[in-house]
């Protein structure tokens, strides 16, 4: 069956039950329909001072077409340690409209490791993607409108550095001219669209800890510039107040459950190759004060949705977790070794052995921030026992264990031996975590850090327009920013054919944005978009209805 056809068989309990297993009370659920609901804002604020439970980072390695399984991988985990007796809570980012009807498909995880209701969380959900998008958009009107009645910031239209948003993938938006038709339109300028979870609206609703923190890193979203180079903010133009009464419901997390009924949090959705890609703070904060354990994942592979995880929401949010479990395929290994992807259904210890150095160097990396590491090889039935154990032998040899995992095919129980290492792992208090770079370290400095220790780069270069602008956001005060680099997924490199784990390269940084609300600095390397495009065969092709009005084809 598919994925969506075991979706649809679920056996699924009132929202109000299942939050009963992380003992919230129903007056404090706010439901949409019968299966999903929102946290309360003044319940979520009852929780300040409670002990946190024990954080799980769920990650991967660099992402292929044959996939790797990390959202499955992260619910089978959190069934797996329910199952065990322990109360966890699973903390997810929700699915983008634009991947879902693009190459990736639906995002709530597969097989018999998945969140439910499927459909719901992969199109609209509760409207939360709409609300930022929209409150983005807002800001981006307000901008244009100030300009055109008068100006009186002064603000220099070839400065604007807002762009327009949209959750979808549309390559035909990433440059656009807005204003034209004559003087009733406002003032042409040049312009273009973002989708929506590379917006810093998306980034700051995911690492705000309240609704006040909400509007306030709102406001000192930098908009533009003046023709002396004065920064013009959302603040400046009026604007936070009304953004925020757009994201008054957006900000509150979701509650679902597991095919096996287990909670799930579901909140925000950035990128992790264009932004930060985790899930809210409120989230996560609201699992730790409910739950003994909180698996959470991080997007793509563990060089960026983990080094931002780690980088940037720990340091914002004073996040500490305990250990990091890194997923990996034979497949997707196969594939980093050079394998044809139409031969990975036979035996090929050859090519696994040569993709294993991705693995390794992630395992590797995620001990410079002081964590455990443990190892999940999710099982396709087509693995041989050869290629398992290679990858074991290899690990083991590496200091971190791996451990065989069939959650897609078993749900929880298929994730057992993992969730019982997790558990003893995390009762040795081996967690001795910590940044990889200080915050007073200079922002050049900070980028090459993360290109050389995570990357592995032999240099980065600086595309003089980066080289100004980094020396400008200094100048301004805004060196102690942590960085965030938006880098192809499938490579440590800039340049996404650079499989495996390849070494002294060179990391071309062309164009730095500042996001100010957010509380970091974005650096763009190589050919990176932030509107991806629809590839030849959109998956929204194979999407539809049945003849009962059910959605198909997400999977």
């Amino acid at each position: 069956m598919s994925d969506i056809e075991i979706a649809r068989q679920a056996i699924k309990k009132p929202i109000a039950q299942v939050a009963q297993r992380l003992d919230i009370p129903e007056d404090a659920l706010e439901p949409y329909g019968r299966d999903k609901a929102k946290l309360d804002a003044d319940f979520i604020k009852s929780l300040g001072g409670r002990k946190p439970g024990k954080l799980i980072l769920v990650t991967a390695i660099n992402p292929t077409k044959a996939g790797e399984g990390k959202t499955t991988t992260t619910i089978g985990l959190g069934d797996a340690l329910n199952r065990l007796g322990k109360k966890t809570a699973i903390a997810l980012r929700e699915p983008s409209l634009g991947p879902c009807f693009g190459q990736k498909g639906g995002a709530t995880g597969g097989g018999k490791a998945q969140v439910v209701p499927m459909a719901d969380i992969n199109l609209h959900f509760t409207g939360d993607f709409h609300a930022i998008t929209t409150a983005h958009n807002l800001l981006a009107a307000m901008l244009d409108n100030h300009i055109y009645w008068g100006n009186a910031l002064g603000i220099d239209s070839r400065r604007v550095f807002w762009p327009r948003v949209l959750d979808m993938n549309d390559r035909a938006l990433r440059d656009t001219v807005v204003s034209l038709g004559g003087v009733a339109n406002g003032f042409p300028r040049q312009g273009r669209f973002d989708i929506t979870t590379a917006s810093e609206v998306m980034a700051i609703l995911c690492l705000a800890r309240d609704l006040d923190d909400l509007e306030k890193r709102l406001a000192r979203i930098v908009v533009a510039e003046t023709r002396d180079g004065t920064a013009v903010t959302a603040g400046d133009l009026k604007a936070a107040s009304a953004m925020a009464a757009v994201l008054k419901d957006a900000i509150k997390p979701n509650l679902v459950q597991t095919l096996e009924n287990n909670p799930v949090l579901i909140h925000g959705g950035p990128f992790a190759n264009i932004a930060h890609g985790c899930n809210s703070v409120i989230a996560t904060r609201t699992a730790l004060a409910l739950a003994d354990y909180v698996v959470t994942e991080a997007g793509f592979g563990a060089d960026l949705g983990a080094e931002k995880f780690l980088d940037i929401k720990c340091r914002q949010a004073g996040l500490t977790p305990g250990l990091a479990v890194v997923v990996a395929t034979v497949r997707a290994l196969k594939l980093h070794g050079g394998a044809d992807d139409k031969t990975l259904d036979k035996e090929d210890v050859a090519a696994l052995l040569r993709g294993l150095p991705n693995l390794l160097r992630h395992v590797e990396n995620l001990g410079k921030y002081g964590l455990p590491v443990l190892v999940a090889i999710n099982r396709f039935q087509t693995d041989s026992e050869a290629e398992l154990k290679a990858i074991e032998d290899k690990c083991t040899a590496a200091g971190a264990k791996a451990y065989l995992c069939e959650h897609w095919a078993k749900g929880g129980a298929g994730a057992e031996a993992l969730a019982k290492a997790v558990v003893e792992t995390l009762d040795k208090g081996q967690s001795h975590f910590k940044p990889i770079y200080a915050d007073d370290l200079p922002l050049t400095a900070k980028i090459e850090t993360i290109a050389k220790e995570i990357y592995r780069a032999g240099n980065v270069a600086f595309a003089e327009p980066a080289k100004r602008r980094l020396k400008a956001l200094e100048a301004a005060g805004h060196g102690s920013l942590p960085v965030c680099i938006a880098k192809t997924q499938y490579s440590f490199a800039a340049d996404p054919s650079m499989r495996g784990a390849p070494t002294g390269h060179t990391l071309p940084i062309r164009e730095v944005r500042l996001s100010a609300g957010a509380g970091f600095v974005v650096a763009m390397a190589g050919e990176i978009l932030s509107m991806p495009g629809l590839p030849r065969v959109p998956a929204a092709e194979r999407i539809g209805l049945t003849a009962d009005g059910e959605v198909d084809g997400i999977f």
